[in-house]
């Protein structure tokens, strides 16, 4: 199996929309209307699914959910798929997804971030097939800052194409936009200053793999189970070792802490060369902060280890494909992470 890119999207192409985790609430759709008017003015035929039902914690029930994401994911005039955003419990999709069916189907991007890291990560470790952690449909009409691209501009790029993305040097502290009251900003609030942050240790780090991973929350419960099995993925795509990406939505620092230990344990990070961690806003424990519970699980792993990354649930967002080829480098003055598609 080798790593499988979707073929880059073009004005005219479809793109499906489908709540696989959580729908949108009924105060919420003038904002997916704007996000949906966004992907229209891309030159994106746009399809809505039928799983975006925000009234409880899922969209629809799992096998309805699972069924339509299948679909779409199949369906050869799909090119690309997209959710409004993550949600709570994608697991329950896990088992009731047909995967040979989607490993055997044209390669179909699937985007988002967060509780979509149930999905996609796996999607990408059980087919080969490319998948993008990257901003969530409700984000997507954001301008983006400079440095980082939309998740609009990876899936666009042809095969072999190389990007690199540097960090803006500022992000946001104060919490998301009230989509309710405010459905049309479009530009994000970036209140703080700060940039990459080695935790390991001192000096420059410069490391190269196959970019895996995603959110702390989500993919530490299937750690251990064949949906994670990320040392087959590096035996038979990356001999030269991967760069694993982590980012925590909400848990304590604890909490982090002991989903980091059972991921290790469980050997999501033995083939890693350098570990990127997304920026938090989650919070720190009494005597523990999330700096100090990423080292205390993953300090003895003698890799690098660069934290406050824009891979995470504090905006902005640097969109990082699963399965490409990543070269990141940290060092004075630079920080930047570039991928390639091959």
């Amino acid at each position: 199996m080798s790593v499988r890119y979707p073929r880059p999207l073009r004005p005219g192409d479809r793109v499906g929309v489908t709540a696989p985790s959580s729908g949108v609430p009924k105060p919420l759709l003038a904002r997916l209307d704007v996000a949906l008017r966004d992907l229209r003015a891309h030159g994106y035929d746009v399809v809505v699914g039928e799983c975006l039902d925000g009234s409880g914690h899922v969209s629809a029930p799992a096998a309805d959910r699972a069924r339509e994401l299948t679909a779409m994911l199949t369906d050869p005039a799909v090119r690309a798929v997209v959710p409004p955003w993550g949600g709570e419990t994608a697991v329950d999709l896990i088992p009731l997804l047909d995967w040979d069916r989607l490993r055997e189907a044209e390669p179909t991007w699937l985007v988002g971030y967060s509780d979509l890291s149930t999905l996609i990560t796996p999607l990408t470790l059980l087919t080969g097939t490319a998948t993008l952690h990257g901003n969530n449909l409700m984000d997507t009409p954001y301008h983006v800052p400079e440095g980082l691209l939309s998740w609009l501009d990876v899936v666009a790029a042809p095969a072999g194409h190389r990007f690199t993305q540097t960090p803006p040097g500022r992000h946001r502290t104060v919490g998301f936009d009230d989509f309710a009251a405010f459905p049309h900003v479009r530009e994000y609030t970036l209140d703080a200053r700060g940039t990459w942050t080695r935790l390991d240790g001192d000096g420059p780090v410069e490391a190269e793999g196959r970019l895996i991973g995603g959110c702390v929350e989500t993919l530490c419960n299937l750690a251990g189970t064949p949906y994670l099995d990320v040392s087959a993925f590096a035996r038979d795509e990356a001999p030269e070792g991967l760069l694993v990406y982590v980012e925590a939505a909400e848990d304590n620092a604890y909490t982090t802490c002991r989903n980091l230990h059972g991921m290790r344990l469980a050997g999501f990070f033995d083939h890693a060369n350098a570990i990127l961690v997304g920026r938090t806003g989650a919070p720190d424990a009494a005597s523990l902060s999330q700096h100090e519970a990423v080292l205390d699980a993953l300090g003895s792993l003698g890799v690098p280890i660069v934290a406050d990354v824009e891979c995470g649930h504090v905006p902005p967002h640097m969109p990082i494909v699963n399965g490409a080829r990543g070269r990141v480098v940290h060092a004075p003055g630079r920080s930047e992470l570039t991928q390639t598609l091959d």
